[in-house]
């Protein structure tokens, strides 16, 4: 037996061991900080003041790691859950704490990062919460599966701590009534299909995926099935799953029907669109603009969240009256054009060639002629453009930005730069190499998108250094 022999060649160690450990502190996103024995054990998932049973599974000489078994006590703070899938759905981890305690614990672990980077000396705002927490996304990407080998088909949320599994989660209560009825129906027309979902390990089967986006500004909703087309479906039973979802009673309008030609080994979402009804896109309006959200074109997931995010991005930012403005990993453009009312130019530069073109799409839509989105790495990018940025804004993705990119960006010298970030962990290793290269960090916010999860925007202003 495995186990047993790991625990005869660790002696009296804890390896593999079940112990109880006291969730003292919280690291950012969701990992918990306890002791056992006087050694540092790091637990994914773990809520501040739990009681839990850990198996350890990694033992090193100045930090253990383990996964929860069984929560022994609830933390004090904690409440019922709101959802019935709650424990077996691996999202909304937090659901049980109440939100203003949510609040503290972000704020918290952002700042507990920033100290660790050594910054210092700047201005931590409380954080900004979000406008709704409860049905605030407008995207979902449902995984087919089941729940355990040979059982029925589900769609739905990968399981907690169980990649492979999938729950159905069709009373999810993060989004609308209308993502849980296209889920429902679905779910009822594949399986009475007998369509068998994809098998990782065999590259066969045809359901990989369903992704809905809708938008409660316009009431339009657009759904994509990622499937293995090489499995050779009836085109009839694609035709008759349409019928189906348009005869749904929803409170929006379905304005099309796309089917993802995903025969990719990675399990993501990727590959040619084909349309079967409608459009490729959906509209989407923020702070009194519309944007033309292509399928695979990133927009925020909370809208009414993402309003606040940007006003506060724009307040740290300040007037950029008669300046070009740069905004850096753009998007489809939604801050650089909100950023434009004001400025000479807008400059924005996105690797995502269909968020670009919806970008472009979305200035001639707004009649806003002050705005160019051009398509690349930025890296790369930066040496072809003419133009010297008054201001910068940067929104990179979780990755942050990579040093020889940063340093280009730096290199302008201009006097502040608004960074926009969805990772606090690579957002301070990009901001202690700002500090060494001449720039201070003077404002922090945290901004919650993101209700119920351990996930958090924050804002930072920086200030280059007097010479």
């Amino acid at each position: 037996d495995k186990e047993i022999i790991h625990r005869q060649m660790s002696n009296n160690s804890i390896y593999y061991k079940e112990v109880e450990i006291k969730i003292e502190d919280i690291k950012f996103p969701s990992v918990g900080i306890g002791y056992y024995e006087g050694k540092r054990v790091k637990i994914k998932n773990a809520s501040l003041g739990q009681l839990v049973k850990v198996r350890i599974s990694k033992n090193r000489s100045d930090v253990a790691e383990g996964k929860i078994v069984e929560v022994i006590e609830r933390a004090d703070m904690e409440v019922e859950s709101f959802c019935k899938h709650f424990g077996a759905c691996g999202g909304c981890l937090r659901q049980t704490i109440p939100y203003e305690e949510q609040l503290r614990i972000k704020m918290s672990a952002v700042k507990k990062l920033l100290d660790e980077g050594n910054i210092s000396d700047y201005i931590f705002e409380d954080i900004v919460r979000s406008p709704e927490i409860y049905e605030y996304r407008n995207k979902m990407e449902y995984s087919f599966g089941d729940e355990e080998k040979g059982g029925i088909l589900n769609l739905g949320m990968h399981k907690k701590g169980r990649y492979h599994d999938v729950v159905t989660t069709d009373n999810c209560k993060i989004v609308d009534e209308d993502f849980n009825a296209i889920l429902k129906e679905t779910l009822m027309f594949f399986r009475e299909k007998d369509i068998p979902k994809y098998n990782k390990n065999s590259f066969e089967g045809f359901l990989r995926q369903l992704v809905i986006r809708k938008s409660n500004n316009t009431g339009e909703t657009l759904i994509g099935l990622s499937a293995n087309y090489k499995y050779g479906i009836d085109p009839e039973i694609l035709k008759d799953y349409v019928a189906v979802l348009k005869d749904l009673e929803l409170s929006s309008e379905i304005v099309g029907i796309l089917l993802i030609k995903n025969d990719g080994i990675a399990d993501i979402v990727q590959g040619e669109i084909e349309i079967l009804y409608g459009r490729d896109y959906y509209m989407e309006e923020l702070m009194n603009l519309k944007f033309k959200v292509s399928f695979y074109s990133f927009f925020q997931t909370n809208p009414r969240g993402a309003e606040v995010l940007y006003k506060k991005a724009l307040e740290y930012t300040g007037s950029s009256n008669d300046k070009i403005v740069f905004d850096l990993f753009s998007g489809t453009g939604t801050i650089g054009q909100i950023a434009s009312k004001d400025a000479k130019k807008v400059i924005g530069i996105e690797i995502v060639e269909d968020a670009v073109k919806s970008a472009n799409e979305n200035a001639k839509l707004n009649k806003i002629e002050n705005c160019t989105f051009i398509a690349g790495d930025v890296f790369d990018v930066l040496d072809e453009v003419k133009e010297k940025p008054d201001v910068i804004i940067v929104d990179p993705p979780r990755a942050g930005i990579i040093e020889k990119t940063l340093g280009k960006v730096l290199h302008y010298g201009v006097d502040q730069i608004t960074y926009i970030s969805c990772n606090p962990k690579t957002l301070v290793e990009n901001l202690i190499f700002m500090e060494k290269r001449g720039y201070k960090v003077e404002k922090v916010c945290c901004v919650d998108m993101f209700p119920h999860t351990p996930h958090v925007e924050t804002i930072v202003l920086l200030q280059r250094k007097s010479m």
